[in-house]
């Protein structure tokens, strides 16, 4: 039993380290955007399901000592194949064909090593019935799962913040390596286990074969749970950042609920779980109809986490109550990794198609709800399945209705208004029209999720007014009133936006802004006219910044201004040391680099002062509460602007209103290619749950 449950629990561990360690090797090449981690994701369940499918095949078709010799072959070309670093040939020369870039590089760096170990639960759960025939092997896929939880639990916590990439990769390569010893262990026990030279036939069940009805539950509750995994991961990401502890906070409640319905039956009671569902359920539409905000993530984070985990719990819950006899194992996890894949595939690839917003979360709640009304009422044993009280199936189906009919409200109220909706791998982006009485203050705005991206009045007479971030009262508005360098100004900017800032341009300027999404430029360069009607010789480069400033020679910029937002989350690899290093190579002696910090849940001051610092640039804070905020185009702001030139952050319209300097915790270290810390900068209330996590 022993050396199946370490072999079960270690190949677990790798399995789920190695996902957020990938990620983060390849997130800065595709623009740090939330799509990036749904994408790897996908290919994580559609190899989870190769997996299975590999395990199932082998042991319906082989003998258990021929399982044993193709599968440590296949280990062992596995770790010839190490390591799985992807090289610097896979880099991206531009922004398009994101997600099939993504699956291939997935493909080439870690398929065949992830494919094996994704054959771990099954395989060795068969060889387990082998080797002791009678004992049940169900526990052991929640211990798979349990070692799943610790790994992910692990990454954001320890070994994200103290090991460098490199190093946890080299570190995952020794672990896969140790777990081909103990699979051999494991295989060396099956060899020499009665029976060892007869394949397993499913007759040896006297169970009945199971249902189509039933098959088909073991496929689509899986398969809701992932698209609701996915689904309220995009959204925590696009609102917040794209960093591995926002991605394992979802995955660790996912796996969390395979523990907890696996482990034993006493766990799932559906007169706890189901009204549970229904309230949360409840809360969620609500939320959806509100499109209520708050300026602490912990209360809407915990509100979409916990609908999660209750509707993962029943899902799951549910198929382990449908779970079949022993010999009839491989098929029943096929069955549900197949849903998982296609919930991800769902999310991933289709979605962006079907719907021009995030409309999945509303079709994997709805769906839940559909599917747990199924199952119930395929249940002889309910009271409600006979007699009078038949009559009380008409509740659950309305209820099912007004669901229904709420969350299809939510998403067509959510584009009342829209004069363009555009879903791509990097985002929806939404253009409105505000009509006022007032003709001068009718204006177009450009909406990327929940996050204003520009604005432009209609009018003749306003059109070229730098409105939202931008006004003359901003950070970066007052920079560009004060610095006029003798031949015009040479700027390069970090995100496009509606393109607001050309219309700081005069005669003689030259602005370049680097762009990853080709549909913010289509919007940019047609239904907004900034980049148009600017003085300002106007250059638009696209694909990632960081890249492409890596391939470019010197551009000798005066200014250079970060302003990459998606919704309101941060490319985290845009604000590290090796990030501003190439900005510097870029900038003037004497040149200012100006990074835009308004962020409702996180507090970049500290990150940006530590780089500043670290450089060796002095810094300011500008805070813009000066701004009409009687009129439209006119948002509060933060911007900090940094530069070796002290005469230039001493003029009075940067100076007199620069906010007095802050202390930051020592804590918060500089970010690096190698290392981030997310958690220190979130912001949080005094007692929530965010702020005990940054005390670790």
């Amino acid at each position: 039993m022993f050396a199946f449950s370490l072999t079960i629990f270690w190949g677990a561990c790798l399995l789920f380290l190695v996902q957020p360690l990938i990620a983060r090797f390849i997130l800065p090449w595709f623009g740090g955007g939330p799509a990036v981690w749904t994408t790897c994701m996908l290919f994580f369940q559609v190899l989870l399901l190769g997996g299975y499918a590999y395990a199932h095949f082998s042991i319906s078709r082989l003998t258990p000592r021929r399982q044993v010799i193709t599968h440590l072959c296949l280990l062992a070309l596995a770790v010839a194949l190490l390591p799985i670093t992807p090289g610097d040939q896979w880099k991206p020369t531009d922004g398009s064909h994101a997600a099939g870039h993504i699956l291939v590089l997935l493909l080439a760096c870690l398929g065949l090593p992830y494919l094996v170990l994704s054959a771990t639960g099954p395989l060795l759960q068969a060889w387990f019935s082998k080797a002791n025939p009678g004992v049940s092997p169900y526990r052991l896929y929640a211990l798979s799962n349990v070692g799943s939880l610790l790994a992910l639990i692990a990454y954001p916590f320890l070994l994200e913040p103290q090991l460098a990439r490199q190093t946890q990769a080299k570190g995952w390569s020794i672990g896969l390596a140790l777990y081909a010893g103990l699979a051999a262990w494991c295989g060396y026990k099956v060899w020499h286990s009665p029976g060892a030279d007869s394949k397993t036939s499913a007759d040896d069940d006297t169970e009945a074969a199971p249902t189509l009805t039933r098959k088909l539950l073991w496929f689509a509750l899986p398969a809701c749970g992932v698209m609701l995994l996915l689904a309220i991961t995009n959204k925590l990401c696009q609102d917040i950042a794209v960093v591995p502890f926002l991605w394992v906070l979802p995955l660790s409640l996912y796996l969390l609920s395979f523990i907890i319905s696996f482990d034993s039956p006493r766990w799932y009671h559906r007169a706890f779980w189901l009204p549970l569902l229904i309230a949360l359920l409840g809360g969620v539409t609500y939320n959806l109809y509100t499109a209520e905000s708050h300026p602490n993530i912990t209360p809407l984070a915990s509100l979409y986490l916990g609908t999660m985990f209750v509707a993962c719990m029943v899902c799951h819950g549910e198929v382990f109550r449908l779970r079949p006899g022993a010999s009839r194992l491989t098929g029943y996890y096929l069955s549900i990794s197949a849903g998982g894949a296609v919930g991800g595939l769902f999310v991933a690839l289709v979605a962006p198609f079907v719907f021009p917003d995030y409309f999945e979360l509303h079709l994997a709640l709805f769906l839940t709800a559909a599917l747990v009304i199924l199952v119930l009422r395929r249940d002889p044993s309910l009271p409600f399945q006979h007699g009078k009280a038949r009559w009380a199936w008409a509740v659950p189906f309305l209820a099912l209705a007004a669901l229904g009919y709420g969350l299809a409200d939510v998403a067509t109220t959510s584009l009342r208004g829209a004069v363009s909706v555009t879903r791509g791998f990097y985002g929806v982006l939404k253009v409105t029209e505000a009509e006022r009485t007032d003709r001068a203050r009718h204006h177009l705005t450009l909406q990327h999720g929940a996050t204003i991206h520009g604005l432009q009045y209609q009018s003749v007479e306003r059109r070229t007014d730098p409105t939202s971030y931008y006004t003359s009262t901003s950070g970066i508005g007052r920079l560009f009133r004060t610095y006029h360098p003798e031949g015009g100004r040479r700027v390069g900017a970090v995100g496009l936006g509606s393109g607001t800032l050309a219309a700081w341009g005069r005669n003689g300027d030259t602005f370049r802004f680097y762009e990853i999404n080709d549909d913010v430029a289509r919007l940019a360069t047609s239904t907004f006219t900034y980049l148009k009607d600017s003085k300002a010789k106007t250059e638009l480069v696209m694909g990632d910044a960081r890249l492409s400033m890596e391939r470019e020679a010197d551009q000798q910029y005066d200014v250079i201004i970060l302003d990459a937002f998606s919704s309101d989350a941060i490319p985290v690899h845009l604000l590290t040391i090796e990030a501003f290093a190439n900005y510097q190579r870029h900038l003037k002696k004497g040149g200012a680099i100006v990074v835009h910090v308004s962020n409702r849940y996180l507090d970049l001051h500290p990150v940006v002062y530590g780089i500043a610092e670290k450089i060796a640039f002095p810094a300011i804070t500008i805070d813009d509460t000066e701004s009409s905020f009687d009129d439209d185009g006119f948002y509060g702001s933060d911007w900090i602007v940094m530069s070796r030139d002290a005469e230039l952050l001493q003029q009075p319209l940067l100076h007199d209103v620069a906010s007095p300097p802050a202390e930051f915790s020592p804590r918060v270290l500089p970010w690096t290619d190698e290392r981030s810390d997310l958690l220190r900068i979130l912001v949080s209330e005094p007692g929530s749950f965010l702020r005990w996590l940054q005390g670790f």
